[in-house]
């Protein structure tokens, strides 16, 4: 495994571990960021370019504007930052679990080689092939974009507290 797989792997992994452990949907953005251009790295790597910058144009686009949605329901005074220690402890109690996990399956013996994950040659049919194979799946994947807006949206929704709340005299 080369090193820039080992770096987009560990970034993805670093990037959904931004986003699970941090209760302000202003520094899981961040989180969101770094997975997402890390899986894609990962993806080109494997030689699926065109899809990889189309996954990271769609993926990017959507989630933000869920995000940046969600945080101006959710308005904090003061929301938690990387350095404080709920954070902190939710960023090691999910590292031990990635470790534990990696060793388990290390010990099972599970390994897989990049081959199965390239779909096309050197990319060279990236937009025919997006459309002839992947269509069905960006059907699924727009409904799980909008799955996630309206879950999102329940989990930041309090009554009466946030930027766009009732205001009573």
């Amino acid at each position: 495994m080369s090193y820039v797989m080992f770096f987009g792997l560990v970034g993805m992994v670093l990037g959904l571990i931004g986003v699970a452990s941090n209760p302000s949907p202003y520094f899981a953005a961040f989180g969101l960021v770094v997975a997402a251009a890390s899986g894609c790295l990962v993806l080109m790597w494997a030689g699926v370019v065109f899809l990889s910058l189309v996954l990271f144009l769609i993926y990017l686009g959507g989630m933000l504007v869920v995000f940046a949605y969600s945080t101006a329901m959710a308005a904090e005074s003061y929301p938690a930052a990387w350095g404080d220690w709920t954070v902190i402890s939710y960023v090691a109690g999910y590292l031990v679990v990635v470790l534990v996990g990696g060793l388990v399956v290390e010990g099972v013996g599970v390994s897989s080689g990049v081959g199965e994950f390239s779909l096309v040659c050197c990319d060279w049919g990236g937009v025919s092939v997006l459309y002839s194979v992947g269509d069905k799946m960006l059907l699924v994947l727009g409904w799980v974009l909008l799955l996630t807006l309206f879950v999102v949206l329940e989990v930041t929704r309090v009554a009466g507290v946030g930027a766009v709340s009732e205001v009573k005299l």
